[in-house]
C-alpha cells in the first residue's frame, strides 16, 4: 500500500483511535499490569580484554573497539540488537495510538520562502505526509504552482534526497545534490529549468560542498578518491575545490584549489551574484576559518589574502562594487559586517558599517541598497533593516518568542520573504517591502496541534558557577505546578550554534504529543551555543566542556523544584554533540532522570577523530593526543564514565549510514551500558537502516522514530497517553 493511499486510512482510523479515547476518560488502569516490566535478555556481546590503549601512561580498556569494523560479527551483534529493539516496541501498549497522532500531526501543507530565479519563483512544499519535499515555481507568487523537480521519484522508500541546490545566474540552469541513506557523501545533477530536463552532467563524492555558478559551469569541494564506495568512517583528507563545466564529465573537472600540506584542512569556494569575484574559506575546525578572494573579471588565477589563521570566522555576504561585504566576529564577540576592499584587502582598510551591539547577528542578506539583519535577543529573532552606510532604517515586528527561519529575495531589489515560527508553531512566510518596511502575511500553515492552548515562555536559572542561563518552557494554559508532570528536556550546547524557539518537524512533533497529554516541553540555551556570542560559546569548549553538563543539569533541577516535573517524570533528549550532553549526563547524574535519549551522538571522546570528519572537531573538544586536554576528555567521555550502577532507561539511536558521526559510538557505548546496567531499566540501542545522520531522512522513517522514543519515554515513565 502506497503512502498516499495509505493516509486516508491512518486519518480514519486515528479518528475512530481518538473518539474512543475521548469515551474512555474514565478509564482505570492497573499500573501493575499496564507497566508490567518487560523481561529482556540483552544480546550476548564480546568483550575483547586485550584491547588496552596507553594515553600518557595511563592504560585504557577499549573492549569494544571491534564494532568499530565491519565484520559478520558486527553485522551479527546489529541483527540482534535491532530484533531487541523490535521486539520491545511490540510490547508498547500505545505505540500504534501515537503512530497515527504523529501522522495527524506530520500530515500538513508545509511550505518555504518562494525565491526568484530567472522569471519565476521557487518554493518547497510538502502535502503532509510525503517523504521529501518537492520543488515548484510560478510566475507569480498567488499563481497556481507548477511541478519542476520531486525528490520522492529517486527512490521508492524516500531514502533519497536532495541536498543543497544552486540556480545559475539567470534561472536557465539547477544545479542539485543528491543524498543516498543520508550520507554527507553527495553526488550533483542539473537540471534545464527550460525544459526541466535533467542533463547527463553527474558528479559524484561531493562533500561538505556549496554550489557556486561562473558563467556555463560551477565550483565545488569534494576529496581526492570521488567517494567511490569506501568505509564511511574512513578519515577525510585533502578536501579540493574543482571546477565543472556543464556539458562534460566529471573527469574533465579543473581543479580550482588544493593544499597538498595540510590534509585537514575544508575548502569551500562561493562566488558573488554578479560573478565578479570568487571566494575560498579554508577551516581547520568547525569554527574560525580563513579567507581568500579572486578578481574572476581579470583572468587572474591568484587568490589574494584577506585573512590566514583561523581564529575568527568571516562569511561573505556579498559585494557592493569592489568591495566585499562581511560578516564576522574578528573584534566582536556578537558579531559585526564589514566592508573589505579587493584593492586593499588588509586589514587597517576594512571599513565597519553595522558595529557589534548586546544582541547578536546570526544572519545577513543584502538586498539591493540594503541589509537585513536577523539578531538574536535572548535567544530570541530581532530583525533589523540597514543602509550600506549603517544606519537603522526599520526593525521588523515579528509575532512574539520566535525565530526568523530564513531570508529570501523576490522578484526585483524590494521584495524580501522570511519565515517565522515559534516551539509549537511552524514557520508562517511574509512578505516586506522594502521600500515601505511593511509586512504582509502570505502562507500560514494549519496544523492538526492547537497552538493557541499553550504559553511560550522564557525563565532564567543559575548554573552550579552562578552564571544564569536561559531556558525556554511551554505547557498547556493553566498548568499547575504539582511536580506529576511528564517532562522532555532538550539541549545540545556546543559549535557556536543556536537551539532556538523554532519550529523543528520533529522535536515539534515530540513536543506536541507531550504537551497534549499534559506535561512540560523545554529547550536550554546551555553554554557553548551561539546564543549570546562567542563568549557563551567559548564558556562551553575545551577544557569549559564540563560547563555544558553542568547548565543542563540544573535545567534538570530548576523544572524539579519548580515543580514543573519530578526525576521520575523527566525525559531528556539531544542529538549529534547534544547526544554527547545526554550522554555525559545520564553517566553523570543517572538519578536525576527516569529516561534519557541520546540520539546519533558523539560518545567516545577518546577515539572520535579517527572517523570520518571527526578531526574537524577538536578545535571544540580538545585532542586526546594532547596531554592536557585528555584528562578533561577523559574526565566526562561517557563510553569511559559507565559503572556498574543502576541508570535511567535508555534509547540510545543511531543510524547504519551516519558518515558525520560514526555509528559506533552509539554501539560501543551501548554495550558497554548493558554489560554495566545494575537496575531494572532497559537499555535499548535502535540502529536505522538506509538513513545517515539525520539530513532528508523520510517522513516515514521520522514517523516510525518519533513513535519509538515516545513509547519509550511513556512506557517507563508509567504514563499512559491519550
Amino acid at each position: 500500500m502506497s503512502i498516499r493511499y495509505f493516509i486516508p486510512f491512518l486519518f480514519l482510523t486515528s479518528i475512530l483511535i481518538s473518539s474512543c479515547l475521548n469515551n474512555q476518560k474514565a478509564e482505570i488502569i492497573d499500573p501493575a499490569t499496564y507497566f508490567k516490566p518487560i523481561a529482556i535478555q540483552y544480546p550476548e556481546t564480546y568483550r575483547d580484554t586485550s584491547i588496552v590503549e596507553e594515553h600518557f601512561g595511563l592504560k585504557v580498556s577499549n573492549p569494544y573497539r571491534w564494532l568499530e569494523y565491519d565484520s559478520p560479527s558486527r553485522d551479527h551483534w546489529i541483527e540482534n540488537q535491532r530484533a531487541l529493539n523490535v521486539a520491545y516496541m511490540k510490547k508498547m501498549p500505545f505505540r500504534d495510538t501515537l503512530v497515527n497522532r504523529l501522522a495527524e500531526l506530520w500530515d500538513y501543507e508545509r511550505f518555504s520562502a518562494p525565491e526568484f530565479h530567472g522569471s519565476h519563483y521557487y518554493t518547497f512544499r510538502n502535502d503532509g505526509l510525503q517523504n521529501q519535499d518537492v520543488l515548484y515555481r510560478m510566475k507569480d507568487i498567488f499563481d497556481e504552482p507548477e511541478l519542476v523537480l520531486d525528490p520522492n521519484k529517486f527512490s521508492t522508500d524516500g531514502t533519497v534526497s536532495l541536498g543543497d541546490y544552486s540556480f545559475s545566474k539567470d534561472g536557465s540552469l539547477l544545479a542539485f545534490q543528491v543524498a543516498e541513506s543520508g550520507s554527507d557523501r553527495k553526488t550533483i545533477r542539473i537540471m534545464d529549468t527550460r525544459s526541466k530536463r535533467i542533463l547527463n552532467d553527474t558528479i559524484r563524492g561531493v562533500k561538505f560542498s556549496r554550489i557556486a555558478w561562473l558563467n556555463d559551469g560551477f565550483y565545488y569541494s569534494r576529496y581526492p578518491e570521488n567517494g567511490n564506495g569506501g568505509d564511511i568512517m574512513a578519515v577525510n583528507e585533502f578536501h579540493q575545490l574543482y571546477y565543472h563545466k556543464v556539458g562534460t564529465t566529471q573527469e574533465e573537472d579543473e581543479l580550482a584549489f588544493a593544499d597538498r600540506y595540510n590534509a585537514k584542512r575544508n575548502i569551500r569556494g562561493g562566488t558573488t551574484s554578479d560573478e565578479r569575484y570568487l571566494y575560498l574559506t579554508v577551516s581547520e575546525s568547525t569554527n574560525g576559518n580563513a579567507l581568500y578572494f579572486q578578481n574572476l573579471s581579470s583572468g587572474d588565477l591568484y587568490f589574494e589574502s584577506i585573512v590566514e589563521t583561523f581564529e575568527h570566522d568571516f562569511e561573505v555576504i556579498g559585494n557592493i562594487g569592489e568591495k566585499l561585504l562581511i560578516k564576522t566576529n574578528h573584534g566582536a564577540a556578537n558579531w559585526r559586517i564589514i566592508l573589505v576592499s579587493t584593492a586593499h584587502p588588509e586589514k587597517g582598510y576594512w571599513e565597519e558599517i553595522v558595529p557589534a551591539s548586546n544582541d547578536v547577528i546570526r544572519n545577513a542578506k543584502l538586498v539591493g541598497d540594503k541589509i537585513i539583519i536577523d539578531y538574536l535577543h535572548n535567544a530570541s529573532s530581532q530583525l533589523k533593516i540597514f543602509d550600506t552606510k549603517g544606519a537603522l532604517l526599520k526593525t521588523v515586528d515579528l509575532n512574539g518568542i520566535g525565530t526568523v527561519t530564513e531570508i529570501t529575495t523576490g522578484e526585483d531589489k524590494d521584495e524580501v520573504f522570511y519565515g517565522f515560527s515559534t516551539l509549537v508553531q511552524p514557520a508562517s512566510i511574509y512578505r516586506l517591502d522594502m521600500d515601505e518596511f511593511t509586512s504582509e502575511l502570505y502562507k500560514k500553515p494549519e496544523t492538526a496541534f492547537n497552538a493557541d492552548d499553550y504559553v511560550i515562555k522564557q525563565e532564567w536559572f543559575q548554573s552550579y558557577d552562578r552564571e544564569k542561563v536561559p531556558m525556554f518552557i511551554v505547557h498547556k494554559k493553566g498548568f499547575k505546578h504539582t511536580g506529576d508532570a511528564p517532562a522532555l528536556l532538550y539541549g545540545y550546547g556546543g559549535f557556536n550554534i543556536p537551539i532556538l524557539p523554532a519550529h523543528n518537524v520533529t522535536r515539534l512533533n515530540l513536543f506536541s504529543i507531550v504537551l497534549e497529554n499534559g506535561g512540560v516541553c523545554a529547550v536550554a540555551s546551555l553554554r557553548g551555543g551561539a546564543e549570546f556570542g562567542e563568549e557563551w560559546h567559548k564558556g562551553g569548549m575545551l577544557k569549559r566542556k564540563q560547563t555544558v553538563f553542568d547548565d543542563f543539569q540544573t535545567a534538570a533541577e530548576y523544572l524539579i523544584n519548580k515543580k514543573y516535573t519530578s526525576s521520575e517524570k523527566l525525559a531528556i533528549y539531544g542529538r549529534s554533540n547534544g547526544g554527547l550532553l545526554v550522554g555525559a549526563c545520564l553517566t553523570q547524574r543517572p538519578d536525576l532522570y527516569k529516561v534519557a535519549i541520546p540520539a546519533v551522538g558523539v560518545l567516545d571522546m577518546l577515539r572520535y577523530e579517527k572517523f570520518s570528519i571527526g578531526w574537524a572537531w577538536a578545535a571544540e573538544y580538545g585532542s586526546a593526543s594532547d596531554e592536557e586536554l585528555f584528562d578533561y576528555l577523559y574526565s566526562y567521555s561517557p563510553l569511559h564514565n559507565i559503572d556498574t550502577v543502576a541508570y535511567p532507561a535508555t534509547y540510545i539511536t543511531t543510524a547504519d549510514h551516519d558518515d558525520r558521526v560514526a555509528p559506533a559510538h552509539s554501539m560501543k557505548f551501548a554495550a558497554a551500558m548493558q554489560n554495566a546496567q545494575k537496575g531494572d531499566a532497559p537499555i535499548i540501542i535502535r540502529i536505522d537502516s538506509g538513513s545517515g545522520h539525520g539530513a532528508g531522512k523520510p517522513t516515514a522513517k521520522k514517523i516510525n522514530e518519533a513513535a519509538d522514543v515516545l513509547s519509550f519515554m511513556y512506557f517507563n515513565m508509567k504514563v499512559k497517553p491519550y
